[in-house]
């Protein structure tokens, strides 16, 4: 009874919503399903074991949601997001249209600027080039989704994504983890997704399809709606509906001005988790006010902090002038941090309670016991809770939560190096979280005017497959070499 309680649980989850319900009220009303067809305390499982993982997750990661929304916000109302990506259209051209959009989405969200922001900003901008230059409406979302939502996401080393930095306090690792392979797996799927893009350009011009019918939807369509935006704020870390709050520059800044606060969250990040936080002397985080930690378990979100705290305030200093009401967009910026985060931990408190009950062990037996070693279980563990829930971040944590001391006693066993099951579980986490129900999806679809069936495809190849052979690369290359 008690697995097939999860069954339900796990299907009623998914299926509101899916249907735009909110998870702040899913999760907890799945959690008490699971526990009742378990025969388990409702009440205590609701109050101690889902509130309490919930509350945890938000007091380890809930700096990262409001700094990094904070500065997406501000970098859009200060014109730097499109004065970034104006300069990459621009400079490229519409004979490399493709190239351009991915690259000015790999900049900005690198950089880090948040997801949705990324999309209101490229999204009119790739319809107006991708039109002059005549190629099919149809691809603006793949190659949006390309540059914005696969290797700058879950590849690069020292990528400030949330999904970067949930691994970090189970396995004590930096953001930089990994970083030879993590640049490998990004090549990857840079090359593989601009390969096929490219492919279906040419496909296209040869059948003489072009831009095609005029295009609906825009910010309006995403941010007033909220079916999409339920969705979207389980997906990723900004609030679609804060984007139209605040006031934007009338003047666009210089492209210097415009890249440097990216510049800053990249540098200090660097210099914080390799250099800083290594050379000083943390010992007085084992004592029990601090809560018996180390600063391997807390090292990388203050990186992370750090650098998005500190580009904040280089964007705020250079941008002033061009920020008409600061306490207006500020505001704004930490307003759409909450549901978000709040969203992502009930999926936490959600994972928490199911991992709780007796017949999870039943599940977690079946994931060890699959063949290939740790790291292709952890693959396996990542990709399905991720699917399962249509989030990268509320999958991977669910599972970390779940088996992150199991893989790192099995790891430390086995001798493959933290920094490996760091990278192994970010990419896996950010492949099957792109099935049709992902609210990002949903999301990038409307603004771009879209729909599943016009553009879903392409997002698959470049985001799934692309990911998925990254993925199978860095295994095979850290089984054979291991970290580097």
């Amino acid at each position: 009874m008690g697995l097939l309680g999860i069954i339900i649980a796990l299907a009623f989850l998914i299926s509101l919503a899916y249907r735009g319900w909110s998870i702040l009220l899913l999760a907890p009303a799945a959690a008490l399903i699971a526990s009742a067809f378990a025969r388990e305390p409702l009440l205590a499982h609701w109050t101690q074991t889902f509130m309490g993982n919930a509350a945890q997750f938000l007091a380890q990661f809930f700096p990262l949601f409001l700094l990094g929304a904070l500065f997406g916000k501000l970098m859009d109302d200060s014109g730097s997001v499109k004065a970034i990506a104006q300069y990459m259209t621009e400079t490229l051209g519409p004979s490399r249209a493709i190239f351009a959009v991915i690259l000015a989405g790999a900049a900005v969200t690198y950089g880090g600027v948040s997801l949705f922001v990324a999309f209101f900003v490229l999204a009119p901008m790739a319809i107006e080039l991708f039109r002059s230059a005549n190629i099919p409406r149809r691809l603006i979302p793949a190659a949006i989704a390309l540059g914005t939502s696969t290797f700058t996401m879950s590849a690069l080393p020292g990528t400030p994504a949330i999904q970067n930095a949930i691994p970090m306090p189970f396995f004590g690792t930096t953001p930089f983890a990994a970083p030879g392979l993590g640049v490998i797996a990004a090549l990857i799927m840079l090359g593989f997704g601009l390969w096929w893009l490219q492919r279906e350009e040419a496909k296209a011009k040869a059948n003489g399809e072009g831009f095609g019918a005029s295009v609906s939807g825009g910010i309006e369509s995403v941010a007033d709606d909220e079916f999409i935006r339920e969705r979207a704020t389980a997906a990723r870390e900004f609030d679609p509906a804060e984007i139209g709050h605040g006031q934007h520059a009338t003047t666009l800044p210089p492209i210097w001005a415009a890249a440097l606060p990216l510049v800053v969250v990249v540098f200090v990040n660097l210099l914080m988790a390799l250099f800083v936080l290594p050379s000083l002397n943390f010992d007085f985080l084992k004592e029990e006010r601090w809560g018996g930690t180390s600063i391997q378990a807390v090292g990388g979100v203050w990186s992370v902090a750090v650098a998005l705290a500190t580009a904040t305030l280089v964007l705020v200093l250079l941008h002033r002038d061009r920020l008409p009401n600061l306490r207006t967009s500020m505001d704004a910026g930490a307003n759409a941090s909450v549901l978000p985060a709040l969203s992502v931990a009930s999926l936490v408190g959600f994972g928490a309670v199911v991992a709780a009950l007796p017949a999870f062990a039943l599940v977690r037996d079946w994931v060890l016991s699959i063949g290939g070693g740790v790291l292709v279980s952890l693959t396996v563990a990542t990709n399905v809770l991720a699917a399962l829930t249509g989030s990268a971040s509320g999958g991977l944590t669910i599972a970390l939560d779940a088996l992150g001391q199991t893989y790192m006693g099995l790891a430390a066993a086995q001798g493959i190096h933290p920094d490996l099951l760091h990278r192994v579980a970010v990419i896996g986490a950010g492949t099957l979280d792109s099935l049709p129900h992902n609210g990002a999806v949903v999301s990038l679809l409307a603004v771009c005017g879209s729909t599943h069936r016009e553009s879903y495809r392409d997002i698959v190849v470049v985001c799934i497959f692309g990911a998925m052979i990254a993925l199978v690369a860095v295994i095979v290359l850290g089984s054979l070499f291991g970290s580097f």
